[in-house]
């Protein structure tokens, strides 16, 4: 991160917040998309987040811990976004066919990507802010607990329970339908 151009954009220079901006956008929507699981709702809550970076960036103290300082303000508009939470609706990507894959692997690719993502549709916001923010961004259990403003039992706790949800999800999916009906 360029503190350079934090420190200009916090004096209200909009072209260097605009240097700031896109690559960063890009980077919150990846986190916003695997926290809310929905790509509108992501959209909503990486727009918030960049609204509320420029209107508050004049705040920030330590422009060094502006990348931490803005997933915080993410966290926050994707708890915002998660309670007007909308039904879901299947999300489609047109996959590449310039690559073929295996049909064997291709397809118990797809088809364990899918079982997490229904698995991960059942965790609450909570659980799936601090799966995203340990496992998919790498942060330690104590920056996740300061960005978030609670305390590291609570964060540890969330993990623990969102990974034994995971685990009771994905055994539950791996059950034949005939077990399910007896």
């Amino acid at each position: 991160m360029d503190t350079g151009l934090v420190e200009q954009a916090q004096r209200g220079n909009r072209e260097a917040f605009g240097l700031l901006a896109v690559p960063l956008g890009d980077r919150l929507f990846r986190v916003a998309h695997r926290i809310l699981r929905d790509a509108d709702l992501a959209a909503d809550a990486t727009q918030q987040a960049l609204v509320s970076i420029w209107r508050d960036l004049p705040q920030l103290r330590d422009p060094a811990r502006f990348d931490a300082w803005s997933y915080r303000l993410l966290a926050r508009a994707c708890y915002a976004e998660g309670r007007h939470e909308r039904r879901w609706a299947p999300s489609l990507h047109v996959m590449s066919t310039d690559d073929p894959i295996g049909t064997v692997d291709g397809t118990s690719l797809v088809i364990d990507r899918d079982q997490l993502e229904r698995a991960t549709r059942r965790l609450s916001i909570d659980h799936r802010t601090v799966v995203v923010l340990h496992y998919y961004l790498d942060l330690a259990l104590a920056e996740i607990s300061e960005l978030l403003g609670v305390p590291i039992g609570t964060v540890r706790s969330r993990l623990r329970y969102a990974m034994r949800g995971l685990r009771a999800a994905l055994d539950a999916d791996a059950r034949p339908a005939q077990e399910a009906i007896r």
